[in-house]
């Protein structure tokens, strides 16, 4: 038996269930509806602010004449003015209804190759150690390529999907710049009842703008080159409603995996999180201390994905498994447009003394033996 894949992409289902792992590893399921029953007064809660780009693009490869799929997948920076170069993914003849692990490999592609999106054009800069796994630079300025994106650009999507996505199916509520390639898609657990319930119970919400990339390449070698390097930007009203949560014992509620990875490593230094933009370049799993994050909130994820590898940031692999056999026998949906799970950090065992929390004032003073 094993989770089913959401085909719809309808991002609030009224019988979306929530899966809810404690600081103790106690499991239980929830309806989605519930989530802000789960957090106190003091909490705060982060979410991804970033819109989704058309970044998968229909094109021709110029030296061979081929018919390619080109994903983007990367950039250096949040900046709108920034859009010439990227990193980006590239498939032979076909589109998402071909599961992308059976896509066609793309023609030879070496530096200087030219590629032709309609009227967009691209050039290869270089190659990254991977057949399909390039750099590109568009022939034209920022307000051109925008207009080529928006005209003739698509949503990243899988086959789990039948029918093709359209781009307000993939941004979330709260989506403001398009800089992510594939949706922040546990912030679609949001709308604005849920945000103005958290104020009700005085739970702070504030964003942060994170460039979400791609889940899959559909090819062993690339996947486990996942995540890459992504951009973020942190307000400086989201630094403050943290500081505040933590200088008061609350939660920091991490929405999504973009969201953790921006919050660690913006206090990746002295463990405190500064306004200001970075780019997110570390791997999170089960080796890593966290700083930030108390609590994260995900869509439910396949064991070998990376996206489950920084779930071990929070819990021990063996409650992971027993949440995976339970997502599974309760037949949770998986994928972009499936349930969603809440895991809290797991609580410090202080070497030498039963397993409890560990006193928020004294975490600084006892260190476990995983911290």
């Amino acid at each position: 038996m094993t989770m089913r894949a959401a085909t719809l992409p309808v991002q609030r289902p009224h019988d979306a269930r929530l899966l809810v792992i404690d600081s103790r590893g106690h499991i239980e399921h929830r309806p989605r509806t519930a989530l802000a029953q789960l957090l106190r007064e003091g909490d705060c809660v982060i979410a991804n602010d970033a819109a989704t780009m058309p970044a998968s693009l229909q094109g021709i490869h110029r030296r061979s004449g081929a018919a390619i799929e080109v994903r983007l997948a990367g950039r250096a920076s949040l900046d709108p003015a920034d859009v010439k170069r990227f990193t980006a993914v590239v498939f032979g003849t076909g589109d998402f209804h071909t599961p992308t692990e059976a896509r066609s490999a793309p023609p030879e592609l070496l530096p200087g190759d030219r590629l032709r999106f309609g009227k967009l054009g691209a050039r290869i800069v270089r190659t990254l150690d991977h057949p399909r796994f390039v750099e590109l630079r568009f022939e034209a300025d920022a307000a051109r390529i925008w207009r080529a994106l928006a005209e003739q650009g698509k949503p990243v999507q899988y086959a789990h999907l039948q029918d093709a996505l359209a781009l307000w199916d993939v941004w979330t509520p709260i989506a403001a710049q398009p800089v992510a390639f594939e949706p922040p898609s546990a912030g679609f657990v949001l709308d604005w009842r849920t945000v103005k319930e958290l104020q009700t119970r005085g739970i702070g919400f504030a964003t942060l703008t994170h460039a979400a990339g791609l889940s899959s390449t559909g090819d062993a070698a690339l996947d486990a080159r996942l995540p890459l390097d992504e951009p973020y930007r942190i307000p400086a009203a989201t630094a403050t409603l943290i500081a505040a949560t933590r200088a008061r014992q609350g939660r920091v509620v991490a929405i999504g995996t973009t969201v953790v990875r921006a919050l660690e490593h913006a206090a990746s230094g002295d463990g405190i999180v500064r306004a200001g933009d970075g780019v997110a370049n570390q791997r999170i799993g089960s080796q890593t201390k966290l700083r930030v994050a108390d609590v994260i909130v995900s869509g439910t994820h396949e064991p070998e994905t990376s996206h489950y590898a920084l779930l071990r940031a929070f819990t021990d692999t063996l409650t992971l498994l027993g949440a995976t056999q339970e997502l599974e026998a309760h037949r949770y949906r998986t994928h972009e447009f499936g349930d969603s799970v809440w895991i809290e950090r797991r609580a410090c065992v202080v070497r030498g003394m039963s397993a409890r929390p560990v006193n928020p004032r004294k975490r600084e003073r006892e260190r476990c033996e995983t911290c």
